[in-house]
């Protein structure tokens, strides 16, 4: 009995003594969130605030371009927008020489086709005179020499000289003996000159 009553008066002053302490530390925890939400408080929340404020004011600032930046964006939208009228013309006149090319190989074609026509109008020219000359040679070579040479003397000297080239040499000898002097020197000349023209073997 006396032991029991001695420890009570013990318990009791550890009691107490707990109770003191959570008292003092929530007055201090009360204390500290009084000061929070005092003037302590309301500063940190300001400073929050005005760094919100500046991040934003940042924010919009990287957002708007600034004047050296808007100059230059034009700048190369001008020269993006020249370069395409430069490719767009530089196609248009590569169009334009495909199409004169074009029509410059059709006009080549029809100019080369109308060549060989004219060449070939030539050669059928060519085989009809050649026909002509040696019928008219061989008619005055049938003829007598003194109605051929009377047909000589008005025939210029250069024309009268080709038949007798192509006559045979004693038909054409005839020719010659019948016409005046004077003629038969200048067609003599005439084919003279031409057989000094001819390339002679051996030289």
């Amino acid at each position: 009995m006396t032991a029991s009553k001695r420890s009570t008066p013990k318990k009791r002053k550890a009691r107490q003594g707990r109770y003191a302490l959570f008292i003092v530390s929530a007055l201090f925890v009360m204390s500290g969130v009084l000061r929070l939400g005092g003037g302590t408080g309301i500063a940190i929340a300001k400073e929050i605030e005005a760094l919100r404020a500046n991040e934003s004011d940042g924010e919009s600032a990287l957002c708007e371009p600034s004047a050296g930046i808007a100059n230059l964006l034009s700048d190369l939208s001008s020269r993006e927008e020249r370069v395409m009228n430069r490719e767009l013309a530089l196609e248009n006149r590569m169009v334009a020489l495909e199409l004169a090319e074009k029509k410059y190989s059709e006009s080549l074609a029809e100019l080369i086709e109308a060549e060989l026509a004219l060449d070939a109008t030539i050669v059928r020219a060519d085989s009809a005179s050649e026909s002509d000359l040696g019928q008219l040679t061989a008619m005055y070579e049938n003829m007598k020499s003194k109605d051929a040479a009377a047909l000589f003397e008005e025939m210029d000297p250069n024309f009268s000289s080709g038949f007798l080239v192509r006559m045979k040499p004693d038909a054409a000898a005839d020719i010659l003996a019948g016409l005046k002097p004077e003629t038969a020197y200048a067609i003599s000349v005439i084919l003279a000159g031409r057989n000094a023209n001819v390339p002679r073997e051996g030289l």
